[in-house]
């Protein structure tokens, strides 16, 4: 007997979204991505319980996962059912009477994901520039400062302790220096006042909520940062908001590698990223004569690559 592909998805989907644990694990994958440990933090089940419905869920072609280092994040895979899935979680969100606490604890759970990153730039500040990090390429630089066109306000996005703001500032009118880490901050601004740097403006924020306002810039600069966003789609339009119309936006960073230690020993968040990828975040942001270009690559091992991106945002854009 002849089987319609598409009912049978209707039929999968109908059957999974049946139990009301599993729409609460849907409707938390709707918003974020989140680990098999997240989730148990979240929906307080245990982990074989939170793994069986991961895998009903996945067989119904509703979630798809991600390997981060030794686990894996779930996300709600984006072609789930020609928007079947959509309308029922609308609806379950209503009648489901856990799915306000879910959601409030699923923010608590993420900003512990950031913490730990923010904790390990706290370790670290004062010494970046003595260790090795990856990326950390002059002649990456150099090809990205060789692009600008001073003097003008630029946007220092995930700035850590300066290093790279200091250099921006010898050819700026300004630069508003933007970073996570209170202690980042705090050796920014002694290395600026040592150095009796007066045009460097520090600033303690996320850069996926910068603390800067609209149209307020000329150039948004990420130097090997946008790796550490949780959401670098997000920190992406968050550039063009705050760039003026005719502004553009410099993005330096880690193609995408295998080295997953990177995880722990970097605080990474992503593996770098492919100039597909940074084409498409850009596009998607409404930037314009995207340029990618791998600009250097190290000879010791794991032999990570550079990455670099500018794009230009409309001329005509209204803030």
């Amino acid at each position: 007997m002849y089987q319609n592909p598409a009912m049978a998805s209707i039929v999968k989907i109908l059957r999974s979204v049946a139990d009301p644990n599993r729409l609460r694990v849907l409707l938390l994958l709707r918003g974020e991505e989140l680990s098999v440990a997240e989730l148990q933090e979240i929906l307080v089940m245990g982990q074989s319980t939170i793994s069986t419905h991961l895998s009903q869920l996945k067989q119904a072609g509703l979630v798809e996962d991600r390997r981060t280092g030794k686990s894996s994040l779930y996300r709600l895979k984006a072609d789930n059912g020609a928007g079947i899935l959509d309308g029922l979680l609308k609806q379950a969100e209503k009648e489901i009477p856990e799915a306000a606490q879910d959601k409030a604890t699923m923010r608590r759970v993420v900003k512990k994901r950031q913490d730990k990153m923010r904790s390990f730039f706290d370790s670290v500040a004062g010494r970046l520039g003595k260790d090795y990090v990856p990326g950390k390429s002059w002649k990456g630089v150099a090809e990205a400062l060789l692009r600008l066109m001073p003097p003008m306000v630029i946007a220092d996005l995930g700035a850590g302790e300066g290093a790279f703001t200091l250099l921006l500032a010898q050819h700026a009118a300004k630069v508003i220096a933007v970073d996570t880490s209170a202690k980042m901050i705090e050796v920014g601004r002694e290395q600026a006042q040592r150095h009796d740097i007066k045009n460097i403006e520090y600033r303690l924020g996320d850069m996926e909520e910068v603390p800067i306002e609209d149209a307020a810039v000329d150039l948004v600069f990420f130097s090997q940062s946008l790796h550490h966003a949780l959401h670098p789609q997000q920190a992406v339009l968050e550039a063009s908001r705050i760039l003026r119309p005719g502004g553009r936006v410099v993005i330096l960073d880690l193609v995408s590698h295998r080295f997953e230690e990177a995880r722990e020993v970097y605080a990474d968040e992503w593996l770098g990223f492919s100039e597909t990828e940074l084409e498409a975040m850009l596009t998607k942001a409404g930037f314009l004569s995207v340029q990618t270009s791998v600009v250097h690559k190290e000879s010791e091992p794991p032999h990570f690559q550079t990455l670099l991106a500018v794009a230009d945002k409309s001329k005509s854009s209204q803030s």
